[in-house]
């Protein structure tokens, strides 16, 4: 969500008219605000299984005919789509189509293996949308290479780099604190990690991000702590699903922000640490090597000893800490939303132009 909103901001600054569609789940009340906070953006909204979910297909079947209505009612130029089987459909409209992530890629990279049979029908779909598409997009070439090596031959993937606005994560005083951020039962992005390297650590670690059977509210309840209120040597402290605004007070705080991942075609959450001038201890995968070499500690995903010593290299640094919280800083700053959305604009305009050629 947070991909679609800022390219909608950024695109509506530039005149032109948006029809979000969004599928899932519902909208979070604060990303409801965020989204009835932008002049002239159309939301549509609903609840469909997504195609990576368990049993999603008769969802995927319906969520295709929605958005076709929608299409029929509101004449879009283009259909922007992050959701591979949807592609496929009849639009008459051309298709952009962005692959954020794969589950072929995930098992590869998370399991280290194929992924079952089980998954062949989404590997079926996926396959049908990204040759049915007028033009892919990936959001790094780690991640452009993963959709032609397990859904190939497919048209060559434009990387177009996701962007944040640095006016949302400012930094701020720092603290003693290392802050990770995500679903703690996602494999991929490796929490469990900072769960078991915390008490080997000497100063507070948080996570922040949905817990496993609470809702949202559930969780702001059972945090209630702040930044500066955390103690260090123990277990780590979940802090539950927070809002952007929350997430980003806490970016503004946390010396270092840990993110040990075994699969990430981009990671917004790094963008969003950089900008608000954390040093990032990171995975050592492709894909963050990719926009963050050099700029960044890399661990390897599995090794917990090199996680806790990298963070606690940085914990008793200061300038090591100053010195990866500028270059990272500097770093997100060149992935900016406006920068985005030209690539994305370059590419719109390329596809209506093919869309006239061919009325001619």
């Amino acid at each position: 969500m947070s991909y679609a909103l800022e390219l909608s901001r950024s695109l509506l600054r530039r005149g032109l008219r948006v029809v979000l569609a969004t599928e899932g789940c519902r909208l979070e009340p604060d990303q409801r605000a965020a989204v009835a906070a932008l002049p002239g953006l159309v939301h549509c909204e609903s609840s469909y299984r997504l195609e990576w979910m368990d049993n999603p297909w008769q969802d995927v079947a319906r969520a295709g005919e929605w958005l076709l209505a929608l299409e029929r009612r509101e004449r879009p130029d283009l259909v922007h789509l992050s959701s591979f089987a949807h592609a496929a459909q009849p639009f008459r409209a051309p298709r952009l189509l962005v692959g954020h992530s794969c589950v072929l890629s995930w098992f590869e990279a998370v399991r280290g293996e194929p992924a079952p049979p089980a998954w062949d029908r989404y590997r079926r779909a996926v396959g049908a949308g990204l040759r049915a598409a007028e033009a892919l997009v990936a959001p790094s070439q780690a991640m452009a290479r993963a959709l032609s090596r397990h859904h190939g031959p497919i048209p060559r993937p434009w990387v177009i780099a996701n962007g944040r606005d640095p006016a949302r994560f400012p930094p701020g005083r720092k603290l003693p604190l290392v802050l990770g951020a995500g679903r703690l039962w996602d494999e991929a992005k490796n929490l469990e990690a900072l769960l078991r390297v915390a008490p080997r650590v000497p100063w507070p670690v948080a996570i922040a991000g949905p817990l496993p059977g609470r809702s949202s509210d559930a969780a702001a309840a059972y945090t209630g702590e702040s930044p500066g209120a955390l103690q260090g040597f123990g277990r780590a402290h979940l802090l539950g699903r927070l809002s952007e605004a929350a997430l980003a007070g806490w970016l503004g705080r946390a010396a270092v922000f840990a993110h040990p991942a075994r699969y990430e075609p981009f990671g917004l959450g790094v963008l969003e640490a950089a900008l608000a001038g954390c040093a990032l201890v990171l995975g050592d995968i492709e894909s963050l090597r990719e926009n963050w070499d050099g700029a960044a500690l890399f661990v390897p995903p599995d090794d917990d000893v090199a996680l806790a010593g990298a963070l606690r290299v940085l914990a008793g640094d200061v300038r090591g800490r100053e010195v990866f919280a500028a270059a990272a800083r500097a770093r997100g700053l060149r992935l900016g939303p406006e920068r985005m959305a030209d690539g994305y604009l370059a590419l719109y305009r390329a596809l209506s132009g093919r869309r006239q050629e061919a009325r001619t």
